[in-house]
């Protein structure tokens, strides 16, 4: 197996009193799509969050590319190549398309130009100009992704890409996230919905009650389906 990329080990993290975390493990290769899967209130985002820096009280190790990251703030942790996506979007209603792409600084040499995203996303290109509540919900996820993907970010965490969206837009969400995979980006994706993951991913870990309980590679899920049904509640 490649060399891991971002290893997580023993982390824990708090929302004021309540322990939400407890011992998440994992780790994720240099170009792996790799799926956080579990109910609602699993911790998933919340483990997307502490890897970020973006949790108050969180404790372990998060290690990126062999540095520690868990006393690090958010704004350093970016500037090492991470980006988070987060499942709300965060689209700046009052600015257009065009402004929203380009608001965040590039923190890392090595990020798409905008030719390229739009090359990702031709849907953008046709609404540069307009607001940002304008767009559907599709457009809006291709915009939060466009924009991380402008910041020179090669290690992508993104929350629920597909949460709400039409089928036709979740499969070019799928074909866009198989095309970064090629292009040697490295996705950490949080999904409720396994079918969908398993057109994109390598490997899945399963979360349950802030802890993973269980990885299925994703040439085996065809055979872990019931189990699978059985974690996620289906």
């Amino acid at each position: 197996m490649a060399e891991a990329q971002l290893v997580v080990k023993d982390l824990h993290g708090f929302y004021g009193e309540s322990h939400i975390l407890h011992g998440m493990e994992f780790h994720v290769a240099k170009g792996e799509v790799v799926t956080l899967l579990g109910r609602n209130g699993a911790g998933k985002t919340t483990t997307m969050k502490a890897v970020m820096g973006m949790l108050a009280q969180r404790s372990g190790s998060v290690s990126f590319e062999g540095q520690e990251l868990i006393h690090l703030s958010s704004n350093k942790i970016a500037r090492i190549g991470l980006a988070f996506c987060p499942e709300e979007r965060g689209i700046f209603s009052s600015l257009n398309v065009y402004e929203n792409l380009t608001l965040p600084p590039v923190v890392k040499g090595g990020g798409m130009s905008l030719e390229e995203i739009y090359q990702i996303f031709p849907n953008l290109k046709e609404r540069l100009k307009s607001q940002g509540t304008k767009l559907s919900g599709g457009e809006q996820q291709m915009l939060a992704i466009g924009r991380i993907l402008r910041t020179g970010a090669t290690f992508l965490l993104l929350d629920e890409p597909t949460e709400g969206l039409a089928p036709v837009i979740v499969q070019q969400i799928g074909a866009m996230i198989r095309l970064l995979k090629q292009k040697g980006f490295t996705v950490l994706l949080v999904e409720q919905n396994f079918r969908f993951a398993s057109t994109v991913a390598d490997r899945h870990y399963v979360v349950e009650h802030g802890k993973v309980i269980d990885m299925i590679p994703n040439d085996q899920i065809a055979n872990n389906t019931a189990k699978l049904e059985q974690y996620l509640g289906v």
